[in-house]
C-alpha cells in the first residue's frame, strides 16, 4: 500500500467523530505527491471538504487562491502544489455548531513522515494558527503574521486562516493585504515557475 493510501485508510479517530455532533465517519482528504514544491500547511477539512474529497473547496479556499494568485488549476496541481493540513479528516462540530480542533493524533501518527516524504518543497505557505504552532512553536497568529519578513527569507509564509471569521482582523490589519499578499504572490509565482516542466 502507498504511503498516501495509508492515510486515506486511517480510522483513527472513528470513535471520536462517531462521539461529535455530527456523528460522521473518517474520510481522509490527501492532497500531495512528491516532487511538490510549494505546501500550504492547513488546519483540518470543513464539511464542505468532507463531503467533495478536495481540499477547500469552499468560501476560504476562495479566499486563499485570492491571496497566493494562484488559478484553481493551478492550487490543484499535485505535482507542484502539496495541500497537508494539520489533520487530514473534517473533525466536526460541537453541539452548538463550532468547528472542533483537528485531533492532535493526527499530526502526532502522520505529518513528519508527510514532511519526509516531500523533500523537494521550497516555500511553505502555514494557514492558521494550528500549522503556525507546529512549524514555528508556540506562537499566536497576529504576531506571526506580522513578522512574516523574518520568516520569508526561510522559505515560510505564516497566514491567518482565511475563513470569513477573520475578516475583522484583515480590516484590523491592512498591512496584510497591502504588504503580505504581494510578497507572498511573487515568492510563489517563482516557485510555481521554477517547478514547471522544461
Amino acid at each position: 500500500m502507498e504511503f498516501a493510501d495509508q492515510i486515506r485508510a486511517c480510522r483513527l479517530c472513528a470513535p471520536r467523530f462517531a462521539a461529535t455532533h455530527t456523528a460522521h465517519q473518517p474520510r481522509p482528504v490527501v492532497w500531495f505527491q512528491p516532487g511538490a514544491r510549494l505546501l500550504i500547511a492547513g488546519q483540518a477539512p470543513g464539511a464542505r471538504v468532507h463531503a467533495s474529497g478536495r481540499p477547500f473547496t469552499d468560501p476560504s479556499g476562495d479566499r486563499l487562491r485570492d491571496w497566493t494568485g494562484l488559478s484553481e488549476a493551478e492550487f490543484y496541481d499535485r505535482a507542484r502544489v502539496a495541500i497537508v493540513p494539520m489533520a487530514f479528516c473534517f473533525p466536526g462540530y460541537d453541539a452548538k455548531g463550532a468547528d472542533l480542533p483537528p485531533p492532535a493524533i493526527c499530526a502526532r501518527t502522520w505529518r513528519a513522515e508527510v514532511m519526509a516524504a516531500l523533500p523537494d518543497v521550497r516555500l511553505t505557505v502555514l494557514v492558521g494558527g494550528h500549522a503556525i504552532r507546529w512549524h514555528l512553536g508556540a506562537r499566536d497568529v497576529t504576531s506571526a503574521v506580522a513578522d512574516w519578513r523574518a520568516f520569508a527569507p526561510r522559505g515560510i509564509f505564516p497566514l491567518p486562516h482565511p475563513s470569513w471569521r477573520n475578516t475583522g482582523w484583515l480590516k484590523r490589519n491592512p498591512w496584510f493585504a497591502d504588504q503580505l499578499v504581494p510578497a507572498l504572490r511573487d515568492a510563489i509565482r517563482k516557485v510555481m515557475a521554477d517547478a514547471d516542466p522544461a
